[in-house]
């Protein structure tokens, strides 16, 4: 019998404002792709990842329209990790810190995602193999 990796992910950075969020993501998606089951707690501007009010923007410096610019956002790779995870045998537990939701007014979040507390991280932690912290540079 084999047992699945657990990994936890703490994410501290906001959407769109460094390449942390792309490397954790990508990692996040390896793992996923794998099979793992990931738990992810987002705190300070990371809990914007999973906004599911983001909308694409044109740019008008370049001259695109919406779909020309093809903007990521972010709720979109969060949904597709959790999906990604689902399909490959592996599940996705995301919390955002319900205190820094309330700050930026973060609401709501998509599917999958819940309010939590920092005793989420902790608790995610001790039932994982590893922890993966993503602090922004100070």
């Amino acid at each position: 019998m084999s047992v699945q990796t657990t990994l936890t992910f703490a994410l501290m950075d906001p959407p769109f404002e460094s390449s942390r969020v792309s490397t954790a993501m990508r990692l996040m998606y390896l793992a996923a792709e794998r099979g793992c089951h990931l738990k992810v707690f987002a705190y300070e501007g990371a809990v914007l990842l999973p906004l599911a009010t983001q909308k694409p923007h044109p740019n008008a410096v370049h001259g695109h329209d919406v779909e020309e610019e093809q903007h990521p956002m972010t709720k979109e790779w969060v949904e597709g990790l959790i999906n990604l995870a689902r399909d490959k045998g592996g599940s996705v537990e995301w919390a955002n810190c319900g205190l820094c939701v309330d700050e930026r007014g973060a609401e709501p979040p998509v599917e999958g995602v819940r309010r939590g507390t920092p005793a989420d991280l902790v608790k995610f932690a001790e039932e994982s193999n590893n922890t993966v912290v993503i602090a922004t540079k100070s």
